[in-house]
């Protein structure tokens, strides 16, 4: 009997095996897909993915994009760090490269905004990990570079990165609306400035730090506002929020947490003797709970590549409300690519 007539598992209907399937940690799949040729096409559609999401256990999933500094192009890399000696997964490029581009995770779905062709441009490119496929949405109202972009339930927001006299110098989608397209966002003037340096979101609003001080802006209220000044003073580069705190490094290379509530800055601790200090600075992500690191350090190749490594930290109060680090995995040197490269985007998507 042909491979493609046998049920998935023999004794139990398709649909059950496709649920037992489905179960199954993504960092399995490779093994999974030599069963048969009816599992590898199963593995292959993005119905396992689909189920995953809908029964809530699906996999946080790190991508990273490294930009190289010749040629300008950038390199995309799945990274699975609780598989030991697991490579990093290439994906494709997008089908165009820009440079100051703003990333935002949603599921399994990473949308890449705008960014530079030389001028600022539209265009909003979308990336599904299920199919590692990219393809175009609805460009935006306004050509962005360097914009403050991010998702509040669902819905993606941008700001920013254009002319604060642009119409649409704020502007929102709906990817689950049966016909997706940008709708203008009103914004004061007061508010606007042009270029962005950090987005994240914090209890349901999103902040972004700017040439002149920080933003807030709160979707369900539709409201604008300053961030605080204490905020704007300890937020240096990307930072990342995990479980209501938010969380970059200061100017010695230590990771800090912003307490919104107490709007106060907290030193994590207990990181000192495993991680470097981050001097010259490093790209932080939720992942899953755990604060994740990544960093580039110098190359053992006489000084001819820089390596990537990334970290992940679980976190935690101390008795005095302080914050505690705790590593839980330290992945050295996972990607060596041409010294100067940088690391863009940093993402968590999930599958």
């Amino acid at each position: 009997m042909d491979d493609d007539d046998q049920p998935l598992i023999p004794g139990l209907p398709d649909d059950i095996s496709l649920r037992c399937i489905a179960r199954a940690p993504i960092s399995s799949n490779p093994t999974l897909s030599h069963v048969s040729r009816s599992w590898r096409s199963v593995l292959r559609s993005p119905f396992p993915f689909t189920l995953r999401s809908q029964l809530s256990i699906a996999d946080p999933i790190l991508t990273v994009s490294i930009r190289r500094p010749t040629t300008g192009q950038s390199l995309w890399y799945h990274l699975l760090p609780r598989l030991h000696h697991h490579r990093p997964l290439p994906i494709p490029p997008p089908p165009h490269p820009t440079v100051g581009s703003s990333s935002v995770p949603l599921g399994p779905r990473l949308f890449l905004l705008g960014g530079s062709l030389g001028v600022p441009c539209a265009h909003v490119q979308i990336y599904d990990s299920r199919l590692r496929r990219w393809s175009l949405g609805p460009p935006m109202s306004s050509p962005r570079e360097f914009s403050a972009a991010a998702a509040v339930r669902g819905v993606i927001y941008a700001f920013g990165g254009c002319r604060p006299s642009a119409a649409s110098w704020s502007e929102s989608l709906d990817p689950a609306a049966t016909l997706p397209r940008w709708s203008r966002v009103p914004s004061p003037h007061g508010v606007r400035q042009k270029w962005m340096h950090g987005t994240a979101v914090l209890g349901g609003k999103l902040l972004a730090v700017a040439d002149r001080g920080g933003i807030v802006f709160d979707p369900a209220a539709a409201s604008w506002g300053p961030v605080p000044p204490a905020l704007v003073l300890g937020w240096r580069g990307r930072a990342a929020v995990v479980g209501e705190v938010l969380y970059t490094y200061d100017y010695l290379g230590k990771v800090r947490g912003y307490d919104w509530e107490k709007g106060e800055w907290r030193q994590v601790e207990g990181l000192e003797r495993e991680l470097p200090s981050f001097l010259c600075g490093a790209t932080l992500a939720n992942f899953g709970g755990l604060l994740c690191l990544v960093w580039e350090g110098r190359g053992k190749e006489r000084g001819k590549e820089t390596e990537i490594s990334y970290a992940g930290v679980d976190l935690s109060r101390t008795e005095g409300g302080g914050i505690r680090g705790r590593v839980v995995w330290l992945e050295c040197g996972v990607l060596k690519v041409p010294r100067g490269s940088s690391v863009s985007h940093c993402v968590t998507l999930e599958l």
